[in-house]
C-alpha cells in the first residue's frame, strides 16, 4: 500500500502536506510544533487535521507491519501462493488480513481438528470437490472407519468429515466479508429485558429492535452497560434463510453429486454454529468502537472550550466548596492565585449555622476585598447560592457569585500534585481552593487533574481507556501550547503539556528557576538539566517572559524567527523597546495584502510565518482565551419553582452529547436542549451549532419537577 497516496484520498489533502508532515513526525517533531512553527511545510494544517493524519499514519503502518508478519507465518508453514500473497498485500484493514489469516491460524482444539487427527481430512474433501455422483456414500465413508481413534460407525466418520467440511466454510475470507457486509446492512439489534422493571434507567431497551448500521453511539455504549449490568438481552438477527442461501449457491456447484446433503447440512452447521456467532461478536467490536470512537471524539470537543475557557484576572476570589454533614469549605485567593485564608463553615443541614456563616463570609470579603464568590456545583450548591445570595443583597460592595464545575476537584484534592502545592492544608479544603483558582485559570488548575474526572465526557468509564488518554492528553497539549504559558510561574503540572517538555525536565525547569529567581529570557533553558538544543527548539516559542531581556520573549514568535521579526521592526522604522510600549499595535494594517508577499520573499521567510509574527508583534504577552465568552455572574438566585413555560433565560453549555446539549440556567438541575431544539435547521451532530462554555438564551419547553427535568429550546430565539 502507497501510505501516502492513501492518506491524500481519505483526509482530501494535497501529496506535499501528507509528505512533509511524515517527514516532521517521523523526525521527532510534536504536533503542536508542526502546527505553529512548520506551516509552511504542512499547508498551514490544524492541530486537529494533524492529529487525524498521525492516528492513520500509525493504523495504517501498522497494517502493513501486520501483512508482513502474516506473510511470514504462512510462508513459514510452507503454503504461501503468489495469488494469497497478493490478496494480503491488497487488502485495507487489519479486519481483511485476519479474515485471510485465518485459515492457517494454529486453532485450538476444534471438532474439525479432532476429525482431522482421526484422518477424516480426506473423506471432508471428497464432500467439497463434488466429483462424484453415482454410488453410495456409505461405501466410501467405511473405509475410513478405525477403531482405534474412535471411529466406528459411519455415521461417526460422516459427522466427522462434515465437522471439517464446516470449518472450512467457515474459514472462506470472502464468505465471512459478504456475511459480514449483509448482516450488519440488513440486520437488527434487539434487546430484551432479562427481568421487567418499570422504573429501571434501561427501561427503553426492554424490547428494542433498530437496524444495526441505524444504531446511533450513545445507544450502542447504552446497551453495552445494560447488557454489562445484566439489565438486558443482546442480539443480533442473524437471516439463516437469506445467508444459508447465498453461501449454498457459491458452495454447491454440482447438484448432482452423492455428497449434496451433506454439503448443505455442512454449510447450515458453518453458519450457525461457527460463521454467525463470529460475525456477531464481531459486529458488536465493530459497533462498540464506532461508538466509543466518536463518544471520544465529543469527550475531546468538549474538553477543548472548557479548557480555554475565558480567565477571570486580576480579581479576589472565594472559592466555595458547598457540603452537608461535614461543612462547607471556603479558601480566598488574591489576584495571582496566592492562598490568603480558609475555613469550614456549617449553613447547611444538619447544623444550619447560617447567621454565623453568613458573619464569616461577609467578614472575609470586607478583610480581602473579594471581588467574586466562586461556588462549587457538587452537593448542597443550589443552598449555599441561597445563602450567598442573600448575603450579597445586604453589602455595599458590589461583589457576584457564578456556579462553577466542580468535576475533579476531591480528585485533585488527594493527589500528589495537590500535596507537592499545599502539604500543610487539610484534604478537604484543597478543593475549594481548585475552585475558587479554576474561575482565575480554568486552563492551569484544569491540567492537574486527569482529563476524564472534568465532566464533560458521556459513558467515559466504559470506553477504551488508552485511547482516551491518549486523545484527552493531545487536547490539552493542543490547548495549552496555543496559549502558551508563563515561564517564571507555570507549574510543573502545566508545563509538563507544553510541546517537547517531559514531566523530569518540567521539575527540572521550576527546581531552576526557584533556585535562580527567574528566567529573564529564553537562552536560559538551555542551563535547565537534560533540556537540550531539540527540546529547546520544541518548547522555547510556548514559553514566555514577561518583563524579560528580550521583549520577543513574551510573545509566540520562536527564536529561530528572531532575526526576521527584528529585520521587519526596523524596516517599518521601529524598535525593539516600541514591542513592549505597545507601538507596534494595528502594523498589519499597514501593510497591503499585496506587499506581504514581497515582504516575505525579502525577509526569505514563508507568508504564514510572516503574518503570525506581525499578528505577535502587534499584540505581545496576548491571551487567546480573553476572546472567549465570560461566566455568567449573578446576584440572586433561580429556582425551578421560578421557571414558567415560554419563559426566556440566558445559560451556559456545560455538556455536548450526541442527541443535545445540557444548560446551567441557574437552577439545580440542568436543562436540556434536545437536538431538535437546539435550530430551526436539521443538524446531525449538536456541535455544529454549541459548544461548552457559550453563553446563550434558551426558552423553557416543559418542566418535570418530579422528575427534576427541564426541557429547553434555542428556537425561535
Amino acid at each position: 500500500m502507497d501510505i501516502v497516496s492513501q492518506l491524500v484520498k481519505e483526509l482530501n489533502l494535497k501529496q506535499f502536506q501528507v509528505e512533509n508532515t511524515i517527514k516532521l513526525i517521523d523526525e521527532g517533531n510534536t504536533i503542536p510544533f508542526i502546527a505553529r512553527y512548520r506551516k509552511e511545510q504542512t499547508g498551514e494544517l490544524s492541530d486537529v487535521v494533524l492529529r487525524d493524519l498521525y492516528e492513520r499514519l500509525t493504523y495504517l503502518r501498522n497494517l502493513e507491519n501486520r501483512k508482513e508478519e502474516v506473510i511470514r507465518l504462512i510462508e513459514e508453514q510452507g503454503k504461501l501462493t503468489d495469488e494469497l500473497k497478493e490478496n494480503i498485500l491488497s487488502v485495507d484493514t487489519i479486519q481483511k488480513v485476519e479474515d485471510l489469516y485465518r485459515p492457517f491460524r494454529p486453532k485450538r482444539r476444534t471438532r474439525a481438528t479432532i476429525a482431522k487427527e482421526k484422518g477424516l481430512e480426506p473423506l471432508a474433501n471428497i464432500i467439497l470437490s463434488q466429483d462424484i455422483t453415482s454410488g453410495n456414500i456409505d461405501e466410501i465413508a467405511s473405509s475410513f472407519l478405525n477403531e482405534d481413534k474412535e471411529v466406528d460407525t459411519i455415521e461417526k466418520a460422516i459427522q466427522g468429515a462434515m465437522d471439517v467440511v464446516a470449518e472450512v466454510i467457515s474459514d472462506n475470507a470472502q464468505f465471512r466479508d459478504i456475511i459480514r457486509t449483509i448482516i450488519f446492512n440488513k440486520g437488527l439489534l434487539i434487546t430484551s429485558a432479562t427481568k421487567e422493571e418499570d422504573n429501571s434507567v434501561y427501561e427503553m431497551y426492554h424490547d428494542f429492535k433498530e437496524p444495526v448500521k441505524n444504531v446511533a453511539s450513545h445507544r450502542v455504549l447504552a446497551i453495552n452497560r445494560a447488557e454489562k449490568e445484566k439489565a438486558i438481552r443482546v442480539k443480533i438477527e442473524s437471516l439463516d434463510e437469506e445467508i444459508i442461501h447465498i453461501l449454498k449457491e457459491r458452495v454447491i456447484t454440482n447438484k448432482d453429486a452423492i455428497t449434496t446433503k451433506y454439503l448443505e447440512d455442512s454449510i447450515e452447521d458453518s453458519y450457525k454454529r461457527l460463521i454467525f456467532p463470529s460475525i456477531e461478536r464481531e459486529i458488536r467490536s465493530t459497533l462498540t468502537e464506532n461508538a466509543e470512537e466518536q463518544a471520544i471524539k465529543v469527550f475531546g470537543k468538549n474538553l477543548k472550550p472548557l479548557l480555554l475557557q475565558s480567565p477571570i484576572k486580576g480579581k479576589v476570589v472565594m472559592g466555595f466548596d458547598p457540603a452537608f454533614r461535614t461543612g462547607c469549605k471556603i479558601a480566598v485567593v488574591d489576584e495571582t492565585g496566592k492562598l490568603l485564608e480558609y475555613t469550614t463553615i456549617y449553613p447547611t443541614e444538619p447544623q444550619n449555622k447560617v447567621e454565623e456563616s453568613k458573619k464569616t463570609i461577609i467578614e472575609y470579603i470586607e478583610k480581602y476585598g473579594v471581588d467574586i464568590i466562586a461556588i462549587g456545583n457538587g452537593t448542597a450548591s443550589r443552598e449555599s447560592e441561597m445563602i450567598v445570595a442573600d448575603i450579597l443583597k445586604d453589602l455595599d460592595k458590589k461583589v457576584y457569585y457564578t456556579i462553577v464545575n466542580e468535576a475533579g476537584a476531591s480528585i485533585y484534592s488527594a493527589s500528589k500534585v495537590a500535596n507537592e502545592e499545599y502539604p500543610d492544608i487539610n484534604v478537604s479544603i484543597r478543593g475549594a481552593i481548585s475552585i475558587g483558582r479554576r474561575l482565575q485559570d480554568p486552563l492551569a488548575e484544569l491540567v492537574k487533574i486527569d482529563p476524564k474526572h472534568v465532566g464533560v465526557g458521556q459513558y467515559q468509564h466504559d470506553l477504551n481507556q488508552g485511547k482516551l488518554d491518549e486523545t484527552l492528553r493531545g487536547v490539552v497539549e493542543d490547548c495549552v501550547n496555543s496559549v502558551g504559558v508563563d515561564l517564571n510561574t507555570a507549574s510543573v503540572s502545566l508545563l509538563s503539556y507544553i510541546s517537547g517538555i517531559a514531566p523530569s525536565v518540567a521539575k527540572n525547569i521550576v527546581k531552576y528557576r526557584e533556585e535562580t529567581g527567574r528566567f529573564n529570557n529564553r537562552k536560559d533553558l538551555l542551563k535547565v538539566k537534560r533540556l537540550g538544543q531539540a527540546t529547546f527548539v520544541q518548547c522555547a516559542g510556548f514559553l514566555r517572559i514577561e518583563d524579560g531581556d528580550n521583549p520577543l520573549d513574551n510573545t509566540s514568535v520562536h527564536p529561530e524567527s528572531y532575526d526576521v521579526a527584528l529585520k521587519l521592526i526596523k524596516r517599518l522604522g521601529l524598535t525593539e523597546n516600541d514591542i513592549k510600549e505597545g507601538k507596534l499595535k494595528n502594523i498589519g494594517t499597514k501593510i497591503q495584502e499585496d506587499e506581504l508577499t514581497d515582504l516575505a520573499n525579502e525577509l526569505k521567510i514563508g507568508l504564514p510565518t510572516l503574518k503570525d509574527i506581525i499578528e505577535e508583534l502587534e499584540k505581545p504577552g496576548r491571551d487567546p482565551r480573553d476572546e472567549m465568552p465570560k461566566p455568567i455572574f449573578r446576584t440572586d438566585v433561580l429556582k425551578i419553582e421560578d421557571l414558567r413555560t415560554d419563559m426566556i433565560v440566558t445559560g451556559t453549555i456545560k455538556n455536548v452529547v450526541d442527541f443535545g446539549a445540557f444548560v446551567d440556567i441557574g437552577v439545580k438541575q440542568d436543562g436540556l436542549i434536545h437536538i431538535s431544539n437546539l435550530s430551526e435547521k436539521y443538524i446531525k451532530n449538536p456541535m455544529d451549532v454549541v459548544s461548552v462554555g457559550d453563553i446563550v438564551n434558551v426558552r423553557i419547553v416543559e418542566v418535570d419537577k418530579d422528575k427534576s427535568r427541564i426541557s429547553l429550546s434555542m428556537k425561535g430565539l
